[in-house]
């Protein structure tokens, strides 16, 4: 028998059709799951072009947010903006659910409400400060929202690629293990059913012969 064929397997008909249908299944498979790998790298390529982008972004973001409260400091003073400060609402429960992208399950973060209100909704009184307050804020709530988004991008792609990579294993096992061995195995039945065959017509035609020289020889 053929090194890589399947041991055990009788080699009959009745076998050698459900190998068939085997291979079938299993070539199915393949090209389902190629596909399947195709898409999952088109989409993670996406959703990384994202993150490094969103984590431009968030430099740009932070430089300028603390640039701001340097200016802010010093036209406030720090003990005002230490007050300011205290007087703001925490940000509430961040909501997270989950989603779904070519069957594979990824983060999905809501923005909270408390990130996109401005002066009096924050905590602090417009009375005494000035826009720089407002601005400081506003800089530091867009790199909380940027975070936000880097982290649920950035788990998006990690489990985009573990998904990745676990297909791939099972395209390259279906490839090179998998079809080889049942197609190996199907040769193997296909040859030992034509050698009997050969056999049994080689045994039918010597029995003819014999019967023949019987009969002659009556």
């Amino acid at each position: 028998m053929n090194k890589i064929a399947i041991s055990g397997v009788r080699p009959t008909r009745i076998e050698l059709l459900k190998l068939k249908k085997r291979q079938v299944l299993a070539r199915k498979g393949h090209d389902l799951l190629e596909e399947k790998l195709d898409a999952m790298v088109i989409e993670c390529s996406h959703y990384i072009d994202q993150y490094h982008h969103q984590k431009e972004k968030i430099h740009n973001e932070i430089r300028t947010a603390f640039s701001r409260l340097i200016e802010t400091e010093m036209t406030t003073g720090r003990d005002g903006l230490r007050e300011m400060a205290a007087a703001v609402r925490e940000i509430e429960d961040i909501p997270m659910d989950t989603r779904v992208i070519i069957g594979v399950k990824v983060p999905s973060i809501t923005i909270p409400e408390t990130l996109h209100v401005t002066g009096k909704g924050r905590g602090y009184s417009y009375m005494g400060t000035s826009a720089l307050v407002d601005e400081t804020a506003d800089g530091f709530e867009r790199v909380i929202q940027i975070a936000l988004s880097l982290a649920e991008l950035g788990d998006t792609v990690r489990r985009l690629e573990q998904e990745i990579i676990r297909t791939r294993r099972r395209v390259n096992a279906l490839e090179n293990i998998l079809i080889p061995r049942l197609a190996a195995t199907e040769k193997y039945i296909e040859m030992h059913l034509e050698e009997r065959e050969r056999e049994d017509m080689f045994r039918r035609k010597r029995t003819k012969q014999v019967m023949r020289e019987k009969a002659g020889s009556v």
